[in-house]
């Protein structure tokens, strides 16, 4: 009797214990609408606040519980998840165009020239706040590496100070670009397969003798395009893709080599 008292009394209060958890789960029980989980399913899981909201979670409840809110702003999921999504909701999709890191610099430590050194290793961020950097061009990559710390698909390297993309590894999530305090790295669509490599709002004259591949302002590329597809303000070439053909006649124009070409070499047959 001594014994069987005490566990009966503890079965006791084991199974009164039991009976409030299942009344208090059931009456505080929160149902999740069944296209949440499905949209949360088809999600990534990378969590990197790139949609801009505070991870998947956030983003899919946001699909449905909100209005306006687009099925393509995942850039890791691209085009086949924002098309997945919008036949979860109903919706027509919105898929959107790859996006790829891009770095608008051509100042690597053997083309820019550095007008201070120093022995402590700063972040791009510390230096631009102190000293704005220790390059010649106050517009151009610190090559400090805070893309690199930022970036969670290890897809951005620091090469002789210059920060370089790894484009099989960038998912487009634009961690890096905001992690710039020099804002030299930009979203571009995969399609726009020229672009202007430089930020520089210097003169020609300063620019040179900072950089030798930064844009001058020269003009050249705008007088050989046949599309008026190219403009240079305040001292930097800026293309406008509405007009562009990507005939790459600009690329051959430029002396400095600010205008890069990505697009694919035909073969000669």
């Amino acid at each position: 009797m001594d014994i069987i008292i005490p566990v009966s009394i503890v079965a006791v209060i084991g199974l009164i214990a039991g009976i409030v958890l299942t009344v208090a789960a059931k009456l505080m029980h929160v149902s999740v609408n069944e296209k949440v989980e499905q949209i949360r399913d088809e999600l990534p899981g990378a969590n990197c606040g790139a949609c801009g909201f505070a991870g998947c979670d956030d983003y899919a409840s946001a699909l449905v519980t909100k209005e306006g809110i687009s099925t393509s702003a995942c850039p890791v999921g691209g085009a086949y998840l924002a098309i997945a999504i919008a036949r979860i909701l109903g919706v027509e999709s919105e898929a959107a165009e790859p996006k790829i890191a891009t770095v608008l610099c051509r100042g690597s430590s053997d083309a820019i020239r550095r007008v201070m050194k120093h022995d402590k290793e700063w972040s791009c961020r510390a230096a631009t706040q102190l000293y704005g950097g220790q390059m010649e061009c106050r517009y151009g990559c610190l090559g400090l590496g805070d893309c690199v710390q930022a970036c969670p698909h290890d897809a951005i390297k620091i090469v002789n100070r210059l920060a370089v993309v790894e484009k099989e590894a960038c998912v487009g999530c634009g961690l890096c670009e905001k992690a710039c305090p020099k804002n030299v790295i930009e979203m571009r669509e995969e399609s726009r397969r020229i672009y202007i490599a430089c930020k520089s709002l210097d003169t020609g004259l300063f620019t040179m003798k900072a950089c030798e591949e930064g844009c001058i302002g020269c003009k050249r590329c705008v007088d050989v395009c046949k599309f008026d597809a190219i403009k240079v303000e305040n001292n930097l070439a800026k293309i406008d893709y509405d007009k562009c053909k990507m005939c790459g006649m600009c690329v051959k124009e430029c002396i400095t080599g600010a205008i890069i070409d990505l697009r694919k070499k035909q073969k000669k047959k």
